[in-house]
């Protein structure tokens, strides 16, 4: 019989005898740890490929067993190399088997990987390597280049090693150079992970924001194991054994959005392009290696594009691609469509930063869409996606409150969770988690009943014109969506009546007659009266920032002074 225990619980004690006779769980307490990935990969999934083309050239090939048994090496030498649980090692590297193997001997032995942004411009790169004070930088024959040029100015780098073999070792004028194939070789096979903290740092990459220097997001083993699990879920990329990834993202950029680690946890063949990311490299070893799953920024998949609307004899449906996983920007509805209508191929799209591992939201349609008419279905699939679990999200006013969830009510995104930045490496940016505990992602968004959130732009893109915002996503979007188009941005610029007004910058597609006047019947339709630009202009190519996205600082600066029609 139970009996009603009467205690004064607004004690501090009470609080204190609760905690510590909370009855625990009789579960092993086993770390989660990035190690135990590759070991799992290299039992259970042994002989599955990963292909690699090489900066080099040829293509590579190997296995999740190859790949484990190189990490092992890659954490012994780590070891020869006089690195230290926590210190960190540096990349400057394309997607490749190399580069796998670094992401788990790495951080497996407990070092922190450090996946430097070869896009960044050199003094962003010399800045990032003294300030996460790499010991160890490796590097693809790419980049040997920049190499040369920076290393009298890496103060902490002790060691510099090409990723090549003997007969393609780069003379670059750098003392004392290592060869990866022969540090490797050197190295024994057989090697102990050890256990540690699961909250010990296990990589490292910094954001490449658009002002001020770049700031480091330091992720843990933990918070990758869980993020990993995530990515698996069929409600997010749903990734499994049967799957062949091609992997277009940049290993170099937010954790290559997981899915280096995600192939590994179920065994995936794994396809890597390197430095090849033009449409015609793209298309072969897509079709070459029967890729069922492929992720890329927009920017990569319309140079594929480009390539096919220049081979229209090829069949892009030929090729089996199920699914196509696209993040870093929105996607424009022609795309999306393409993909649909010529590959036959599921858009997976996405939205996340480096601060979010990267996972925020996917885009996955519920039961209810099965019904949806397919004018009111694609509004949907363009929203960038819906909360999953370990990411909950709010929008609020510039006062901080709560906006509702109605599709309608424009509020900065702010998002928390188990892998969630909670500031920055070396406390770069002070505190940055509002009194929730959530991070700012400095993103203005709507969310809709369903949990759908679309993005309306950066804070600092927004338009504001007569006090009301301007979503400049969405009139690129439209825009982009011309048959015409291949590519636009929208940005603000000063009025004296409405403050802001949107001017619209087009880059044609090749071949094609397009005019102003073309563009504004074919918006007047799709878009607000008060959305539409005050002008067009019409431009060779746009600014990007190393990550694919557009520049807009770039462009506000050089249209500044720009005088619309309507001023």
């Amino acid at each position: 019989m139970c009996h009603k225990r009467e205690v004064a619980e607004g004690f501090p004690l009470f609080q204190e005898i609760q905690e510590t006779f909370m009855l625990q769980g009789l579960m092993q307490d086993r770390p989660l740890l990035i190690s135990s990935l590759i070991e799992h990969a290299a039992k259970f999934h042994p002989d599955t490929e990963i292909v690699s083309r090489l900066p080099e050239g040829h293509v590579h090939r190997t296995t999740w067993k190859g790949i484990c048994t190189l990490s092992r090496q890659v954490a012994q030498a780590m070891q020869v190399l006089g690195v230290q649980q926590g210190d960190r090692v540096g990349t400057l590297a394309w997607n490749s088997y190399r580069h796998l193997a670094l992401y788990y001997g790495v951080s497996g032995c407990g070092a922190v990987l450090h996946t430097v942004n070869p896009r960044l411009f050199p003094e962003q790169i010399d800045y990032i390597v003294n300030h996460a004070e790499d010991q160890v930088l490796f590097f693809d024959l790419t980049f040997a280049p920049l190499v040369a040029q920076l290393a009298p100015s890496l103060k902490t780098v002790k060691t510099f090693v090409a990723m090549t073999d003997r007969a393609h070792m780069p003379d670059i004028g750098v003392p004392n150079v290592l060869c990866f194939d022969d540090l490797m070789a050197s190295q024994s096979t057989e090697y102990t992970w050890p256990e540690f903290d699961e909250r010990s740092a296990s990589s490292l990459c910094y954001t490449s924001g658009t002002t001020g220097n770049p700031k480091g997001v330091l992720y843990s083993h933990r918070s990758t194991l869980l993020h990993t699990l995530m990515e698996l879920a069929p409600d997010t990329f749903g990734i499994s054994s049967a799957e062949t990834l091609m992997l277009i993202v940049p290993m170099f950029h937010a954790n290559a959005w997981g899915a280096p680690y995600a192939a590994a946890m179920v065994g995936a063949k794994l396809v890597l392009p390197g430095p090849h990311l033009d449409g015609e490299s793209v298309f072969n070893l897509l079709k070459q290696e029967r890729v069922t799953f492929s992720q890329g920024v927009p920017t990569v998949w319309m140079m594929l594009f480009q390539y096919l609307d220049a081979n229209p004899h090829l069949d892009p449906k030929a090729l089996g691609v199920k699914r196509v996983g696209i993040g870093g920007a929105a996607v424009a509805r022609g795309m999306l469509e393409r993909f649909e209508n010529q590959f036959g191929a599921e858009v997976v799209q996405g939205w996340g930063m480096t601060e979010t591992s990267p996972i925020g939201v996917i885009s996955k349609l519920l039961p209810k869409h099965a019904n949806v008419p397919a004018e009111d279905l694609i509004k949907t699939k363009l929203k960038q996606g819906r909360g999953v679990w370990g990411v909950d999200l709010k929008i609020v006013d510039e006062n901080g409150q709560a906006l509702p969830w109605d599709g309608v009510a424009f509020g900065h995104l702010h998002v928390r969770g188990p892998w969630i930045a909670s500031g920055y490496f070396r406390r770069e940016g002070g505190e940055v988690l509002d009194d929730e505990g959530y991070f700012p992602t400095g993103d203005v968004a709507t969310i809709d009943p369903d949990g759908f959130l679309q993005l309306v732009d950066r804070a600092k893109d927004v338009i504001k014109s007569g006090g009301e915002w301007i979503s400049s996503i969405d009139v690129e979007n439209t825009t982009n969506s011309h048959p015409g188009v291949a590519e636009s941005a929208v940005i603000g610029v000063a009025h004296p009546k409405w403050q802001e007004r949107p001017l619209l910058l087009v880059v044609r597609r090749a071949g094609v007659q397009l005019e102003a006047k073309d563009v504004m019947d074919y918006l007047s339709t799709r878009i607000a009266k008060w959305w539409l630009p005050d002008d067009i202009v019409f431009v060779d190519a746009l600014p990007h920032t190393a990550t694919g996205k557009l520049l807009k600082t770039k462009l506000r600066e050089l249209y500044r002074d720009y005088r619309l029609p309507t001023a």
